[in-house]
């Protein structure tokens, strides 16, 4: 019996330990960690984990943080092997007691046996993962050193809160980072690993200040801090975050969300456990202005469009406060409240979630009223006064129209901004780079650059009046202007400025829709576009991210710039594994020897003549200085761009851009219905880009659009048009002294007529005194 139990033994410690793990694969361990993704100046904007860990090197961590653990969990840690047989005698001891009061049986596990157990086995309560747990322990200590094994038991241990490791526990509970870590916070750090929820910094606070509180009198039993430091940090306030926060900034989530959505496409799961670091092309100003813009402009829309009705409603005012909470607020509108209506006489009167009470504001009474009406027991959105300020309550109403807003710079394709509708808590669908839409009228600029492109010049006129077409299906197609007017025959740059729709498709019959359609290719506006005449007027569709692209090639001289949000990733240890300009340089690298500089190949591949380029860019001005988005002429200084609205208003546009900024708005409901009557792309979508640009610019100096150096120049009805070289028209008319500048074309082109004058000033201008020569007077 001796022999079989000796051999039964023998047989259950090989199965036992036939898979142990090996030790040695903890030399070069690392556990997953977050990705997290920075702006380009530096501010943390999000992380992408399925822990959210942040890894901490074992020399960047404060002592007393380490001391803190190790009083907690594991005294002495420095001087065991391993096992602390001491320790488990005590806890053995103490589950005497707790097996007779039904308490929860201590392990007696040192640090070293947690790391075993965290990183290389089981959580399973069985003698074989204890026995196999000690085995790896001392393994674990004549493998790495005790600094390395600390440093392992840090960054992997949960903590709570969201938080693996010291690291992200800092930042979630604390908002700050482990260095910045005050005694008492360390301490409170510590006290989590024995169970995070039985110390809830807010649902159990007395425990967990009570445990932060023995941790400290450990630590000073150990002689870590005196007695007086300790007192001190016990009778500090707990104060964390209410809630854990991947970034302080808050207002990129659209931004964000895609740029998960392009590392996950190139890392794949790596992006969630890799520990990149990955710089992006945004810029925090810009993007809060951006989100700003674009839900104060779709929230004056859909006040134009009157009031819809309370979210709910109550017949008793008892209990109110639960069905109020059912509707959420969207998070970016952060003093909106939940509240109800308890009288309309003689001013409506509400009461909000949180207690306040007082009177909704006249003008927005008499726009309910004119809407759907208001009543006793109506829950609605209103936004309080700020605190100790007098004031009525206003009314407020979540639009249920939506929009996207893109900003890039034109030379690199760098998004600056970007908001994919107007609210990411209410809908995350990315409308920016996911909703595919009509560009309507905001297309043309490309089939007047095709135009440039083969044969015509900003000198060529264009019949603007009725064309019948016969479609694909044998059915006839009269494309018409938006006032059903016609101007006979006019200059490129007039039918681009008053989007003139007869006009633009009796061009692109005569450049041939070909050309058109291949140039749009080139430019990313889509990958495949149908050779048909309807598609000159924008029915084909695409999305504001790449318009905003394709009108950057107008601004940049006629190149193709790759639009990206990822401008590099390294990866934990700081290597580049990816960077979003892909140009070389061979000596860049190279010690100055007192030789030329390097030179970098400009990026991006040329699809258009700049000189080309510089035309549309010029005409596009027009647009903002006569045209249909001249109220855009307020930012006072050089703008370009072009409205676009489609059939039935079912969206409005607006693409423009200086110098610097090229930005792109659109507007539609998520179902494609209309817009309303006048929802033009004026009227919708410049005043966003207006309010936008107002604050983008800010900082940026005032500069011309630079045209081509061999780009020859000449007055074409007293307006300034470029030419290709030999395409310029022989007689140059020079500009009048009387009037400078573009003048009205209502002044002009009276009633679509030309005035015959040799240029648009001397057509306005008054008629002209009779000179007195010198012979006439006295000498």
């Amino acid at each position: 019996m001796v022999a079989l139990a000796a051999l039964s033994a023998a047989i259950w410690m090989a199965w036992l330990f036939h898979d142990l793990p090996d030790a040695g694969d903890l030399v070069d361990y690392h556990p997953p960690t977050a990705t997290r993704a920075y702006a380009w100046d530096g501010t943390l904007i999000g992380e992408f984990s399925r822990e959210r860990r942040i890894y901490v090197p074992y020399d960047n961590m404060p002592p007393q943080l380490a001391e803190a653990f190790l009083a907690a969990e594991d005294r002495n840690f420095f001087r065991h092997s391993g096992v602390d047989y001491q320790g488990l005698s005590r806890a053995m001891v103490r589950n005497v007691l707790n097996a007779v009061r039904g308490r929860r049986l201590e392990g007696g596990s040192t640090i070293t046996q947690q790391v075993a157990k965290n990183v290389l086995l089981t959580n399973d309560a069985t003698i074989a993962r204890k026995l196999k747990e000690a085995i790896l322990a001392s393994r674990l200590e004549s493998t790495l050193s005790k600094e390395r094994i600390l440093e392992l038991y840090l960054n992997e241990i949960w903590l709570g809160y969201r938080s693996y490791g010291v690291g992200a526990a800092a930042y979630n509970y604390f908002g700050k980072s482990i260095s910045d870590l005050t005694l008492a916070e360390c301490a409170y750090l510590a006290a989590l690993p024995k169970g995070p929820d039985n110390y809830h910094p807010q649902r159990r606070r007395a425990a967990a200040v009570g445990r932060r509180n023995w941790v400290l009198g450990q630590m000073a039993e150990a002689g870590w801090i005196s007695r007086a430091e300790a007192m001190r940090a016990q009778a500090e306030p707990l104060n964390v975050q209410p809630e854990p926060k991947r970034a302080r900034y808050s207002d990129g989530d659209y931004f964000v969300e895609e740029v998960r959505r392009r590392g996950l496409a190139t890392l794949g799961d790596r992006l969630n456990e890799g520990g990149y670091y990955m710089r992006t092309t945004l810029d925090p100003r810009l993007q809060t202005a951006a989100r700003t813009a674009l839900m104060v402009g779709l929230e004056k829309y859909d006040r134009r469009h009157g009031w819809r009705g309370a979210f709910g409603h109550v017949d008793t005012l008892d209990g109110w406060e639960s069905e109020a909470k059912s509707k959420a607020r969207p998070a970016e509108r952060r003093t909106w409240i939940q509240a109800v209506v308890t009288g309309v006489r003689p001013g409506v009167q509400v009461r909000t979630l949180d207690g306040r009470e007082g009177v909704l504001a006249g003008e927005d009474v008499s726009w309910a009223r004119a809407g759907r009406g208001i009543g006793t027991g109506d829950l609605i959105f209103v936004e309080p006064p700020e605190p100790g300020v007098a004031g009525d309550f206003r009314l407020k109403q979540i639009p249920a129209v939506n929009g996207a807003l893109v900003a890039m710079e034109p030379y690199s394709g760098r998004v600056l901004a970007m908001v994919g509708g107007y609210s990411f808590t209410l809908s995350s669908f990315n409308r920016a780079t996911q909703a595919l839409r009509q560009p309507g009228s905001s297309f043309k600029p490309f089939v007047y650059a095709a135009a440039l492109e083969n044969g015509y010049t900003p000198a060529s006129v264009v019949m603007d009046a009725p064309i019948t077409l016969s479609g694909a299906n044998g059915q006839a197609w009269t494309p018409e202007n938006y006032e059903h007017d016609y101007y006979g025959a006019l200059q490129l740059r007039k039918g681009l400025e008053l989007s003139r729709n007869a006009m633009t498709v009796r061009l692109a019959q005569g450049v041939g829709m070909t050309k058109i359609s291949a140039l749009a290719e080139r430019l990313g506006i889509t990958g495949k576009m149908d050779r048909v005449l309807a598609m000159a007027l924008g029915s084909g569709e695409t999305t504001v991210y790449r318009m905003a692209a394709a009108y950057s090639s107008f601004v940049n001289g006629g190149k193709k710039v790759e639009p990206h949000l990822i401008e590099l990733v390294q990866d934990r240890e700081g290597k580049t594994i990816w960077k979003a300009d892909g140009r070389e340089c061979d000596r860049c690298d190279a010690g100055f020897g007192g030789g030329e500089s390097p030179r970098t190949p400009l990026a991006g591949e040329q699809v258009m003549d700049p000189i080309t380029a510089y035309q549309i860019t010029s005409m596009l001005q027009g647009v903002v200085q006569r045209g249909t988005a001249a109220s855009a002429s307020v930012l006072g200084r050089p703008v370009g761009g072009k409205t676009g609205t489609t059939n039935d208003y079912r969206s409005a546009w607006f693409m423009g851009f200086t110098p610097q900024l090229v930005a792109g708005v659109f507007i539609g409901f998520d179902d494609n219905r209309s817009l309303g009557k006048g929802e033009t792309g004026s009227q919708a979508a410049v005043p966003i880009f207006i309010d936008f640009m107002k604050e983008a610019l800010l900082g940026y100096p005032v500069a011309d659009f630079k045209a081509p150096s061999n780009a020859k120049f000449a007055s074409v009805r007293g307006i300034r048009e470029a030419f290709r070289p030999g395409t310029e028209p022989r007689e140059v008319i020079a500009a009048p002294t009387v009037l400078t500048g573009p003048q009205p074309y209502s002044s002009v082109w009276s009633d679509g007529q030309v005035t015959g004058a040799p240029s648009a000033a001397t057509a306005v201008a008054p008629p002209p005194k009779r000179a007195v020569e010198e012979t006439d007077g006295l000498f």
